[in-house]
């Protein structure tokens, strides 16, 4: 049986999604462990008044593609781009180059679809599901295709506790739920959302989940695999630990506690925080690509690509690293010393969300507004309570997924492709991963200088000093106000006070008598 690199080569892949960020190390590991694959041809859409090559180029200089420019400078001459709108009819591909996909294209890897959780349902049903429909007719034309992958979500069916890998019936007909929409204003269509997808906590699974039954009945045409990824985070090995260029998901939670502004988060401290290496997620999806062309399923087949059921972490776990990583490895201008707390009590979360992040942030503002500077703080709160509050449902609650077909996958493959296409999560060292996650945020998302460490920890010792400072400040205050004023106070007062110094007598004895 052909390797994966060996496989690979030779053939023309099409890539959706590719300036995402799981799209961008597809392309990276492609080019780098399969070097003789021919040509990636990716659909991608001007934005921000950038051509589409415009886009491509820029992708191509970041930093994540250093290892292919080091071994192969000419590595962009295999990517192609090809013009490309999602939500437009027939993907707005030319004739031109839908007669070139069509005839040349082996393998397809769906990676493209909005990840917003609080996207409004008719925006997150034509990219993730009514643009899935149009790349499968596309592909049905594709004279030489031997895969499609599909990349979905280990969440898209969360309303259930045990997820197998199967592919469950949709909440909704895909085809009547788009025909009913079609007609409704956006105003009748954000009302009954609440009803349209009940017990999932948003349009995100929810159109996942449909677009995995959309794909499920193309599999009598096309040869199939899901792949199913939990929480995607940083780069675990390649092409370099720490790898991330994004505030999505744990990335922005991570740089709110790094920064200080975060100091409260509700969270299950036991449950299991099902995080999943990018890399991991890529070198499943190869692999996956591989086997269905060389196997050809009768079926589609559905890989649950998480850690929670091999190797897991906890969100108390998580916490505690990131905490002790931000204060060896600190950002730059912290808000406050980091210092967050994880409860899963909704009114304890509330009080220190009062105390530790409005009152702050009201202090900070009127200081701003009294130096003449526009007050910001309230703002970012505002909207990293937000954020913090669409993750909840995630980080409060387990799941129990079954990966027996991502063992399968990990026993078909070589010795030496599982070295080269590592997706085995038993190996992953949990604290040395959120160590080097942490530092990639620094690194790569902020774009902090590690050079700048030494000033970044005296800046933590000057917030410590402000803060020591403000504490004895608010003793005496209170001292002077209330206590040095009332009798019973002051009794009260040395009462506390003489007893915690009994205390640390009876404690110097005890420690004596036992030496």
């Amino acid at each position: 049986m052909v390797s994966i690199a060996e496989y690979y080569a030779g053939k023309n892949v099409l890539i959706t999604g590719a300036t995402g960020f799981m799209g961008k190390v597809l392309v990276e590991k492609l080019l780098r462990s399969c070097p003789e694959v021919k040509a990636l041809y990716l659909l991608v859409r001007p934005k921000a008044g950038q051509s589409m090559q415009q886009r491509v180029s820029d992708m191509m200089k970041c930093k994540l593609f250093d290892r292919v420019r080091e071994d192969n400078p000419d590595f962009h001459q295999k990517i192609i781009p090809i013009s490309s709108e999602l939500i437009q009819p027939g993907l707005a591909i030319s004739p031109e180059d839908v007669e070139r996909l069509t005839a040349c294209i082996n393998i397809v890897f769906h990676c493209a679809a909005t990840i917003r959780f609080d996207e409004p349902l008719k925006h997150a049903l034509q990219l993730n599901v009514i643009a899935t429909q149009k790349l499968l007719s596309l592909a049905q034309q594709m004279h030489h295709l031997e895969a499609f992958i599909h990349i979905s979500t280990a969440y898209a069916n969360c309303n259930r506790r045990h997820i197998d890998e199967v592919i469950y019936p949709p909440p909704v007909e895909p085809k009547k739920l788009i025909e009913s929409l079609e007609w409704m204003d956006d105003g009748i269509v954000r009302d009954i959302t609440p009803r349209l997808i009940g017990t999932r906590p948003n349009t995100y699974t929810y159109t996942k989940a449909l677009a995995e039954y959309v794909v499920q009945q193309e599999q009598d045409k096309l040869n199939i695999g899901i792949i199913r990824p939990s929480i995607v985070g940083a780069s675990w090995q390649e092409p370099f630990p720490g790898w991330i260029d994004n505030f999505n998901g744990p990335s922005g939670v991570f740089i709110a506690a790094g920064k200080g502004i975060l100091r409260t988060m509700r969270a299950n401290n036991d449950a299991v925080a099902d995080l999943i290496p990018v890399d991991v997620v890529i070198n499943l999806t190869l692999a996956a690509g591989w086997y269905t062309a060389v196997h050809r399923p009768k079926n589609a087949v559905v890989y649950n690509c998480t850690t929670g059921g091999i190797n897991p972490f906890h969100w108390g776990e998580i916490e505690h690293h990131v905490m002790s990583s931000f204060k060896r490895n600190p950002l730059e201008q912290a808000f406050r010393r980091p210092n967050a707390n994880i409860t899963s009590n909704y009114l304890i979360n509330q009080y220190w969300i009062l105390v530790s992040h409005k009152f702050p942030a009201l202090i900070y503002d009127l200081f701003l507004r009294l130096s003449g500077q526009k007050p910001q703080m309230m703002r970012i709160f505002n909207r990293l309570h937000k954020a913090i509050g669409l993750l909840e449902y995630f980080s409060s609650q387990d799941w129990e997924w079954n990966s027996e077909n991502m063992t399968m996958l990990m026993n078909q493959l070589t010795p030496e492709d599982r070295k080269t296409f590592n997706f085995d999560v038993r190996q992953l060292n949990w604290p040395e991963y959120i160590e080097n996650y942490c530092i990639g945020t620094k690194k790569y998302v902020l774009n902090e200088d590690m050079s700048d460490i030494p000033a970044a920890r005296q800046h933590l010792r000057k917030l410590r000093n402000i803060r020591y400072t403000f504490n004895t400040l608010l003793v005496v205050f209170i001292w002077r106000v209330f206590i040095a004023r009332s009798q019973m106070a002051r009794n009260i007062w040395y009462f506390v006070v003489s007893l915690c110094f009994k205390f640390l007598s009876y404690f110097r004895a005890s420690s004596t008598i036992t030496n």
